[in-house]
C-alpha cells in the first residue's frame, strides 16, 4: 500500500481457485501491479475499467476462460500483460499501447488473425504460440511467422474501422444473393431446389446430433438420478429367450447370486456416459452393488464374434485390471457387468473439490501409489501372451477409465472395449488417436499407450485439466507442450500441484516421475521407454514417511539446475 491505497496484489503459486467477481477490483484506482501467477483460478477476466494506473497484469498459469476482456485496451500505461497457459478463447483485441512492451497469451484456445497494429506485431510469435487456427507457425521464432490482419482493430479493438465492417457485410450479402441466383439457374425446377435444401438440412441436423454426440460422451458429475438399466420398451416385449438373451457370469462365484431379472428390476445410479456407452451402479437387493455398461455404437457382431472378444478381456487377469463380472448379449441390447470401484475415478478424485471445504487433497503417496499401479497394469496388457490386437493397444488410457477401489488401489478399465466399435468412431474418441504418430502416419501402437501414460502423469503431478482428458466443452491445457515450455523457460518448480509442492521430502521422487513423463511424451514412438522399464523406474521412487505438508516449499528444493542435471 502506498498512502492507505492499494497500489500492488501478489499472490502467486498460493493455491487459490475459484472466480474472481468481475467487478473485484472496481474500488482500486492506485492499483498499479496485480499478479496471480501459477494458481488455479477460473472464469473470465475480470474487468480493469475502474483501473488506469495499472502497468503489470500476470494471470497467466491458470484456468481462466472465455474472451480476452475489453477493458484492458482502457490501460493506456499498460507496460506489460501475461496471459500464457490459460484456456482463453476468441480472437487478441488490437493492443496500440506504445507502453506495452511484454506479452503473452501463448497456449490458449485463442483464434486468430492477429490485430496488425505496430505494437502487436513487435512481439515475436513465442507470445502467439499453442492456440487455435490462423495464429502462428509455432516453428517460428519471429513474429513473421503470425497471421497478421491488414485492419488494425480485427481482434475487436475499436470502432474507427466499422464501415470497412459494414462494406464486407454488404458484399456478403451481394455473394449470397448471387449464389442463391445460380443455385437456382442450376436447380431449373422448384422440385429439385427443394430436394437439395433438405437434404441440407438433413446434413445439418447430423452434424447437429453428432456434436450433441461428442457433448454427452463424459460428464464430469456424478448424476444420481433413479433409473432402471434396460428400456421398459426393451423390457416388457414379448420376445424369445434366445432374443432376449442371458447373463452369462465369467467364473466369479461371489457375484454370481442373481440373474436377468434381478437386474431388471435393480435401480440404478447414473455414472457417466462413457466414449462406449451409459454406465450404471445397479442397486440388488442383498448383494454387492454392481456396475453396468450399456454398450453402445458396437459393430454388427454375431453371438460368437462378440464372445470371442469377451473371451480375451477375461484372460486379462492383474489386481490393477477391473475385472469383467458377466456380460448380457441380445439384438437389443449389450451388457457388461464389473465390480463397483468404491472411490470412483481418478478425474473426479483429481480435480473435483477444487477450492472447497470438502476437498481432501490427494497427496504425493497416493499419485505415487497411483502412478505404480497404472504403470503395472499397462505393462502386464503390453507383456501378456492371451492379450490380443484386440487388447493391446489399450487406446484410451486417461483419469477417468482409471478408478479406485475402498482401499485407493488402481483398476484400470475399458481394456478390450476398442475392439467392438467401428474404427472411423473409435479414432474420434480415443486418447492415442491424438497422438503425434496417429497424426503423421494414422497409425497408433503400444508406444501410444506410452504416450497416454505420460500424458497421464502429467496430469496427476500438475493437477492441471489435460486437453486429452477434458470432457467435451470444457478445454484443457496441452500438458506435454506446457510441461516442455516450463522447463525451456526455467519454472520448472512451479510445475508441480500445490497439493504435493508443500511435501519438501516429496521432491526428488516428483523430479523423477517427472522426466518418466516427458520421456514418455517424446513425439518420436521409438524414443519412449517401454512399459517395462517405466514399471522399474517407479519401482525404484520411494514413498515419504508422512504426507504432511512440509516446513518449506518444494520450489526451494526442486531448482531447475538440478533438473537439468538429472533429465
Amino acid at each position: 500500500c502506498t498512502n492507505g491505497r492499494v497500489t500492488a496484489i501478489l499472490l502467486e503459486s498460493k493455491g487459490l481457485s475459484g472466480k474472481i467477481n468481475a467487478d473485484a477490483f472496481v474500488l482500486l484506482s492506485e492499483l498499479v501491479t496485480l499478479s496471480f501467477k501459477n494458481n488455479s483460478l477460473s472464469g473470465n477476466i475480470m474487468d480493469f475499467s475502474s483501473n488506469p494506473k495499472l502497468k503489470d497484469i500476470d494471470l497467466s498459469k491458470n484456468m481462466f476462460d472465455g474472451p480476452i476482456s475489453r477493458s484492458l485496451l482502457s490501460l493506456n500505461l499498460l507496460e506489460s500483460l501475461q496471459l500464457q497457459d490459460n484456456h482463453l478463447t476468441g480472437p487478441i483485441l488490437g493492443f496500440d499501447q506504445t507502453s506495452l512492451t511484454s506479452f503473452n497469451v501463448s497456449n490458449n484456445s485463442i483464434t486468430g488473425p492477429i490485430p496488425g497494429t505496430d505494437t502487436l506485431r513487435s512481439f515475436s510469435s513465442a507470445s502467439y504460440s499453442s492456440n487455435g487456427p490462423y495464429m502462428c507457425d509455432d516453428s517460428s521464432n519471429s513474429s513473421s511467422g503470425c497471421y497478421f490482419s491488414e485492419n488494425e482493430t480485427a481482434g475487436g479493438g475499436g470502432s474507427k474501422k466499422e464501415p470497412v465492417s459494414t462494406i464486407f457485410i454488404v458484399f456478403d450479402v451481394l455473394g449470397l444473393l448471387a449464389g442463391i441466383l445460380l443455385l437456382f439457374l442450376y436447380c431449373k425446377k422448384s422440385r429439385q431446389l427443394k430436394k437439395l435444401i433438405q437434404k441440407y438440412q438433413l446434413e445439418e441436423k447430423d452434424e447437429d446430433d453428432l456434436e450433441m454426440e461428442r457433448m454427452s460422451n463424459f460428464h464430469y458429475n456424478e448424476s444420481k438420478d433413479e433409473s432402471v438399466i434396460i428400456p421398459a420398451e426393451v423390457n416388457n416385449r414379448s420376445v424369445t429367450n434366445e432374443e432376449k438373451g442371458e447373463l452369462i457370469f465369467m467364473g466369479d462365484e461371489d457375484q454370481a447370486g442373481f440373474d436377468l431379472n434381478d437386474l431388471l428390476r435393480a435401480s440404478a445410479e447414473g455414472l457417466g456416459k462413457g466414449l462406449f456407452g451409459n454406465t450404471y451402479k445397479a442397486i440388488l437387493d442383498g448383494r454387492p452393488s454392481v456396475v453396468v455398461k450399456r454398450l453402445r455404437d458396437i459393430k454388427p457382431l454375431s453371438y460368437d464374434e462378440f464372445t470371442a472378444v469377451v473371451r480375451i478381456i477375461t484372460d486379462q487377469k492383474h489386481p490393477n485390471l477391473l475385472p469383467l463380472l458377466a456380460y448380457f448379449y441380445s439384438n437389443d441390447e449389450k451388457l457388461f457387468l464389473y465390480r463397483y470401484a468404491m472411490n470412483g475415478n481418478l478425474f473426479n478424485r483429481l480435480h473435483g473439490g477444487r477450492g472447497t471445504r470438502d476437498r481432501i487433497p490427494l497427496r504425493w503417496n497416493s499419485r505415487l501409489a497411483i502412478a505404480r499401479g497404472v504403470a503395472r497394469a499397462m505393462e502386464y496388457l503390453h507383456l501378456n501372451p492371451n492379450s490380443s490386437k484386440c487388447i493391446v493397444p489399450h487406446g484410451n488410457l486417461k483419469p477417468s477409465n482409471i478408478l479406485l477401489d475402498g482401499n485407493d488401489n488402481v483398476l484400470i478399465s475399458d481394456y478390450g472395449l476398442a475392439s467392438l466399435v467401428a474404427v472411423p468412431i473409435v479414432a474420434q474418441r480415443l486418447v492415442a488417436f491424438k497422438s503425434p504418430e496417429y497424426q503423421h502416419s494414422k497409425r497408433i501402437s503400444m508406444k501410444s499407450d506410452v504416450w497416454s501414460y505420460g500424458c497421464f502423469l502429467l496430469e496427476l503431478l500438475t493437477g492441471r485439466l489435460s486437453a486429452h482428458s477434458a470432457p467435451p466443452g470444457i478445454n484443457g491445457v496441452d500438458l506435454c507442450s506446457w510441461v516442455h515450455r516450463a522447463v525451456r523457460e526455467e519454472w520448472t518448480a512451479e510445475i508441480f500441484d500445490i497439493e504435493i509442492s508443500v511435501q519438501r521430502s516429496a521432491a526428488p521422487g516428483m523430479l523423477k516421475l517427472l522426466q518418466i513423463a516427458i520421456r514418455c511424451c517424446d513425439k518420436i514412438p521409438e524414443k519412449r521407454p517401454e512399459m517395462t522399464e517405466i514399471v522399474r523406474e517407479i519401482d525404484s521412487i520411494k514413498a515419504v514417511d508422512s504426507d504432511d505438508s512440509d516446513e518449506l516449499s518444494a520450489d526451494q528444493l526442486l531448482t531447475d539446475e538440478s533438473f537439468s542435471a538429472n533429465a
